[in-house]
């Protein structure tokens, strides 16, 4: 359940602080006050796109915060995304919001946008004002229709959509791998010259790093040579000068006093240490100095080498790994050149075996939806007379186009009629605007029962509606918020009549500044704003008393249905 919503500087919100109850919650206000921008501040705290513009003016960043009562689907999913879970449970969403850059926390662990929108799918759904206009397109029936089946239907899904993955993954092999017979040899021969032209080399890891390491040596060796020459003549034994010829000196000047004294033997012990340090040291020297005597034929193997080795990393890969990989590849692809038609053959093999797969799986998805779609229908129907639909019919069809896709071959559409006589016709060519909103209303109900979302989001659900029709509207909203919290935009009186809680969304301004705010309203102020919906002007006696008269319908229908009578 949602429990509380913070937000500051966003539009012509200030700072603003609202805090939901259970049952059906109401928001009313004049036009323009800004009511759908409360719902806008969820969204935009569930990862909703943002935009600069809806910063409030002289603001530098902007700041929403929302609070849920959780449940177990909740708490397993963070502790899948391995965030810490709340004593309580409660999962606690803040995004800050600022032009290039947004910081979004889930119970003070920093996220992705990404992350927020997964956990929401479980939080809640928004019904956006204009989304029973996606009704008119039959894409949406499907997806309405899956929706219903749920669990019976989602592993068969999966399937059906790795099935039509590696279909179209080996239709698009096979049309890339079917050569005529000329492009067929020209590919071998190019495949089996590149082939030699790696193995040929002999190209072993890590040699390319050795050599250059060699060549730059080489390279370098005559300012080499002169500085271990140089180096050699101070550390050395060959001058008076040399540290190798005075530190013999010394060690047989310290060892011939040694014996008078321990402290002189373990002097005499440390310097022929460093004695032999330095003897290992000119021997490592002389070593290095060897190795800078070369021929010109060395030199001009070695660079010879290397330019091989650099010419096939420029053809094959960044290295000799990749350019090992490169061969390995030609020699793959030369076996199934070699016996080409044995290899297209059991390409056409796999391909017949999953299109035969994907046709199983498609028909067990067809019975599945078809099932499904007649307890809908049923469903769906009751809801709808619910709603003043008094002589309605409705259909499901389910028929089996055989395009394939990645949810099976069905194409499903809503079928009904609304008056005696009149044919049952696509939804599209028969349903007003507000008959739609009552449509997906329905719909709303129906699935609701099915789905483990706590609070449900309608914003201004009641387009195009009024009268009996409008009470209907509020009746089922009731119901549904027996079950589900429910927070609902409307204009209309019969609605806001029935709120277990009702808030009020006004605008005011001075001369520099606008501001919307939100409050919840006592009895007293819930009657007066429902005075101001039903049209009056000023707040008479008996403009309080048609408000009360209704406000005790809602109460009676409410007791009456939450009594179970």
């Amino acid at each position: 359940m949602l429990q509380s919503l913070h937000v500051k500087n966003l539009a012509l919100l200030e700072e603003t602080e609202v805090e939901f109850g259970e049952g059906l919650n109401i928001l009313t206000g004049e036009t323009g006050a800004g009511k759908s921008l409360l719902i806008g501040s969820i969204n935009l705290a569930l990862g909703g796109k943002f935009d600069r513009e809806m910063l409030r003016a002289g603001a530098e960043s902007a700041l929403v915060e929302i609070r849920f009562s959780g449940d177990k689907a909740v708490t397993d999913k963070l502790r899948e995304m391995e965030i810490e879970v709340e004593p309580d449970e409660s999962v606690f969403i803040s995004r800050k919001l600022q032009p290039g850059k947004n910081i979004c926390r889930i119970n003070g662990e920093s996220v992705s946008a990404r992350q927020v929108k997964e956990l929401a799918e479980l939080l809640l759904d928004i019904h956006g004002q204009h989304e029973h206009q996606s009704l008119l397109h039959r894409k949406k029936h499907l997806e309405i229709l899956d929706a219903y089946c749920g669990e019976e239907l989602t592993p068969l899904l999966e399937e059906a959509g790795e099935s039509y993955r590696r279909m179209s993954e080996l239709s698009s092999r096979i049309e890339e791998e079917t050569l005529d017979e000329a492009a067929r040899r020209r590919e071998q021969d190019l495949a089996e010259y590149e082939w030699r032209e790696i193995t040929e080399s002999h190209l072993q890891p890590g040699e390319d790093e050795e050599l250059e390491n060699r060549f730059r040596f080489m390279n370098n060796s005559r300012r080499i040579l002169e500085g271990l020459y140089e180096t050699g003549s101070y550390t050395g034994n060959d001058s008076e000068q040399g540290a190798g010829s005075n530190l013999g000196r010394a060690l047989r000047g310290i060892r011939s006093i040694a014996g008078f004294d321990g402290r002189l033997e373990e002097l005499a012990g440390q310097l022929a240490e460093i004695d032999s340090l330095l003897a290992d040291f000119n021997r490592d020297l002389e070593v290095i100095k060897s190795e800078c005597e070369f021929d010109e034929a060395e030199y001009a193997a070695t660079e010879e080498r290397l330019n091989l080795i650099n010419r096939l990393k420029g053809k094959y890969g960044n290295s000799i790994e990749e350019v090992l990989s490169a061969a390995q590849n030609r020699r793959e692809r030369l076996d199934k050149l070699a016996d080409y038609d044995a290899y297209l053959e059991r390409l056409q093999r796999d391909l017949k075996a999953q299109e035969q797969r994907y046709a199983e799986v498609c028909e067990e998805i067809t019975a599945v939806r078809r099932k499904n779609a007649m307890e809908l229908e049923k469903e769906l129907l009751e809801a709808l007379k619910r709603l003043n639909f008094l002589t309605v019919s409705f259909q499901i069809a389910v028929e089996e186009k055989q395009v394939r896709t990645a949810h099976g071959w069905d194409e499903v559409e809503f079928l009904i009629s609304t008056n005696p006589g009149e044919p049952i016709r696509p939804i599209s060519q028969v349903a007003s605007g507000g008959e739609l909103s009552r449509i997906m209303l329905a719909i709303k109900t129906v699935l609701a029962e099915r789905d483990s979302i706590d609070t449900l989001i309608f914003d201004e659900i009641d387009t195009g509606i009024s009268g009996r029709t409008a009470w209907r509207v509020s009746e089922q909203l009731s119901i549904l918020a027996g079950a589900h919290q429910v927070i609902c935009i409307t204009h209309l009186p019969q609605i806001a009549a029935m709120a277990d809680r009702h808030f009020c969304i006004a605008k005011s301004s001075t001369e520099d500044n606008t501001i919307t705010d939100i409050s919840c309203l006592s009895d007293r102020d819930s009657l007066a704003e429902l005075a101001r919906l039903l049209g009056s002007d000023s707040f008479s006696e008996a403009a309080l008393e048609n408000a009360r008269e209704m406000k005790r319908q809602a109460d009676q229908f409410k007791n009456t249905v939450r009594a179970g009578v």
